[in-house]
This record gives structure tokens, C-alpha cells and sequence, in this order.
């Protein structure tokens, strides 16, 4: 069985980070889904891709699919750059271009 570890991208609808501390396991599809003739939803008859698994920590996760005897990749995600800015840096002396909207 082969699982997933990583952690959750930041949403673009919500400026919050609160999930993205966390990592998870997510099962890798068994079977591909089909399209449900009557209202043309895909459907699946494996129930393990809606499961997620929720840790504190990688080693956590990693030790959880170890235990449990699965085959695990881990995704890591790119480190975000943060770049501290100020209002008022907008209006120095020093700054080399014009302030324009």
C-alpha cells in the first residue's frame, strides 16, 4: 500500500497559514475512478482515498506508515521567504524610484 506524507499548501482564498503546520497521510488511489452513468459524478469504489491522517510532525507520520508496513513518499514543501516591510519605507529619502500608485 502506498501512502503520501506532506503538508497542506497554504489556501489563495485566506491569508492564514493554520493547516500548513501540520502533515498528513494521505492514501495513493488503488483503482482509477469511473463516471457515474445516471448524474455523471466520478465515483470510486476505494474508500481509502477520502481518508487523511493528521500528525504533528513528519517523523511522526513516517513512523505511523513504518509501523503499519506501508510504502511512503515524502513531499516537502518550499520553504516561503519572508520579507518584513513597512508602510513608511515607501517615503524615504533613500528610495531609488518615484512612489506611484
Amino acid at each position: 500500500m502506498q501512502v503520501r506524507i506532506y503538508q497542506m499548501p497554504k489556501t489563495a482564498m485566506q491569508s492564514g497559514r493554520a493547516l500548513t503546520k501540520r502533515w498528513v497521510l494521505e492514501f495513493e488511489p488503488q483503482e482509477s475512478s469511473s463516471i457515474e452513468p445516471l448524474m455523471g459524478w466520478s465515483s470510486s469504489r476505494d474508500t481509502r482515498q477520502q481518508l487523511r491522517i493528521w500528525f504533528d510532525t513528519r517523523e511522526e507520520a513516517e513512523e505511523y506508515a513504518r509501523k503499519k508496513g506501508y510504502m511512503y513518499t515524502v513531499d516537502h514543501q518550499h520553504e516561503r521567504e519572508i520579507h518584513p516591510k513597512a508602510y513608511a519605507d515607501n517615503f524615504k529619502y533613500s528610495r531609488l524610484l518615484r512612489w506611484t500608485h
